[in-house]
């Protein structure tokens, strides 16, 4: 199986060396972990507020127990996602960029996917406390299968279109 953080193509005619390429994919990737990063500190901060909200002591223990390990996941998700900016500071300038491109890349997708359940987790809350039993697990497997449609059955499906339509790129980067 080709490792899914490599470049997609190192003879992509691209004029650079391997240190640009591995500056140009750092940058990349950072860009990605700021929008990561902004979202899961706002969704951290929100539930963090939800205790001091007049209905919150009506919860049920199963609901509680789901807040309380949401706050734990957004907390862990959270670090996560700072992780890169731990890894580059404490390797600056230690020439080992590829690897915090190759880590960045792996901690991005664990990222991800603890997302998506984080996501799951927090519409499983919101539907139990308002609607009747079944509804929450229904709603938060909804986001669990919406999730994965799109962040791995759409860009599959475009990798598949793109090595169908180049041949000889999608080779060369099995290859490499």
């Amino acid at each position: 199986m080709p490792d899914l953080s490599a470049d997609a193509d190192l003879h992509d005619g691209r004029d650079e060396t391997a240190d640009e390429r591995s500056d140009r994919n750092w940058n990349e990737l950072l860009q990605e972990f700021r929008v990561l990063q902004t979202g899961t500190q706002i969704l951290a901060g929100f539930l963090l507020t939800l205790p001091f909200q007049s209905r919150f002591d009506q919860l049920s223990p199963f609901d509680v127990g789901v807040y309380l390990t949401l706050v734990v996941g957004a907390v862990l998700l959270t670090l996560l996602a700072l992780t890169p900016v731990s890894l580059h500071r404490l390797l600056f300038r230690r020439h080992a960029k590829p690897t915090l491109v190759n880590t960045g890349s792996r901690i991005l997708l664990a990222c991800l996917a603890a997302s998506s359940l984080l996501f799951a987790g927090i519409v499983l809350f919101l539907f139990d406390f308002l609607l009747p039993a079944p509804a929450g697990w229904i709603a938060g497997g909804a986001v669990i299968v919406v999730a994965l449609c799109l962040w791995v059955g759409v860009p599959l499906v475009i990798r598949r279109r793109v090595a169908a339509d180049h041949p000889e790129e999608a080779r060369r980067s099995l290859e490499s």
